[in-house]
C-alpha cells in the first residue's frame, strides 16, 4: 500500500507527524505533501489522507481518490464551519471528537492518541508537583494556570519540545489538563502514557469509558474550578493512590491508544468505504 499524507508540517508535533511515524511503525509506505502543493500531488496512491492542521482555504484536487479527511479542530467554532463544508468532498471523514462525528453523516470517531515510542512510562513521582505542557490560551485557562504556578511553585507549566513531553510528564506527580470545551484532547493521552496521574476538568464519562478509561480508576476529574486545589492537594498527599491510578491509566493508553492503532483504524474504515482499497 502507498499512502499519501497531506498536511502542513509547520510544527514537529502536529498530528500529521505522528501519523507519519505510525506509518513507519506499521511498515506502510507513505509520502508527505504540503497542502499548498496539492495541485502537484500525483494520482496513483492507494489512499490520500488529509490531516487537519487548521488550514481550510485549500483542498485536494477532485481527481485524487480515494480520500479521507481526519478533522481535529471540530470543537472550535470557526474551524467547525469550514470542516463541515469540506466534509462532503471526501469519501470518509474521521473526527477527533465524537460530538462532531455524530453531526456529520457517515463520519467516524477516531480520537487523538499518543506515541509512546518516545519513552517508557515513568513512576509518576518525579521532582515536579504539577506538570502542564502547552500554551496558556484564553480565559479561563490562563488564569487557572497562573493560579497553579503560584500555589505550586515546584511545578512545570509552559511549553516544551514534543520529544520531551512524555519525559516531563513522567517527572511530575500530577499531569494537569484543562480542555477548552470538555473535549478529549491530545494532552489526556500524553499525560496517561507518561505514567503521571491525570487530573482534568470534567470529560464525557461515557466517551472515556468507551476508550477503556474510567474516572477514579485510570484518571481523576474535578467537577468545579473551586474544587481544583482541594483535588490537587489531596492527590499530591496520596502517593500510593496516585501511583496506582497513574499506572493503570498508562497501561491502557500505551496498549490501546497509540497513533499506530489510530492509523490502522482509519485504514480499515477507508477500506470498508472504498472498493479502490
Amino acid at each position: 500500500m502507498r499512502l499519501c499524507l497531506v498536511f502542513d508540517k509547520v510544527r514537529p508535533d502536529t498530528t500529521g507527524v505522528y501519523f507519519e511515524r505510525a506509518c513507519q511503525q506499521l511498515g506502510i509506505a507513505c509520502d508527505h505533501w504540503w497542502l499548498r502543493n496539492a495541485p502537484q500531488i500525483p494520482s496513483g496512491y492507494d489512499l490520500y489522507l488529509r490531516v487537519d492542521h487548521g488550514e481550510y482555504t485549500v483542498d485536494l484536487p477532485e481527481r485524487l481518490r480515494p480520500r479521507v479527511f481526519y478533522a481535529i479542530d471540530t470543537h472550535l467554532k470557526r474551524s467547525w464551519q469550514s470542516i463541515r463544508a469540506l466534509a462532503r468532498r471526501y469519501d470518509l471523514v474521521c473526527c477527533a471528537q465524537r460530538a462532531a462525528a455524530m453531526r456529520l453523516p457517515g463520519a467516524l470517531w477516531v480520537p487523538l492518541g499518543c506515541d509512546p515510542a518516545w519513552m517508557e512510562p515513568g513512576p509518576g513521582g518525579g521532582p515536579w508537583d504539577v506538570v502542564f505542557i502547552g500554551h496558556d490560551g484564553g480565559n479561563p485557562r490562563k488564569f487557572i494556570l497562573q493560579a497553579v504556578r503560584e500555589r505550586y511553585p515546584n511545578s512545570y507549566v509552559g511549553t516544551a519540545p514534543h520529544t520531551q513531553l512524555l519525559s516531563l510528564y513522567a517527572q511530575g506527580k500530577i499531569g494537569f489538563n484543562y480542555s477548552i470545551r470538555g473535549e478529549i484532547n491530545m494532552r489526556v493521552f500524553e499525560v496517561l502514557a507518561a505514567g503521571a496521574l491525570l487530573v482534568t476538568n470534567t470529560l464525557p464519562q461515557d466517551e472515556m469509558a468507551s476508550l477503556g478509561l474510567r474516572e477514579g480508576e485510570h484518571y481523576v476529574a474535578y467537577q468545579r474550578l473551586e474544587d481544583l486545589f482541594a483535588c490537587l492537594d489531596a492527590w499530591l498527599a496520596d502517593e500510593a493512590g496516585r501511583r496506582r491510578i497513574a499506572q493503570a491509566g498508562a497501561a491502557v493508553v500505551r496498549r490501546e491508544h497509540t497513533y499506530a492503532k489510530r492509523l490502522a483504524q482509519v485504514l480499515a474504515a477507508a477500506k470498508d468505504h472504498g472498493p479502490a482499497l
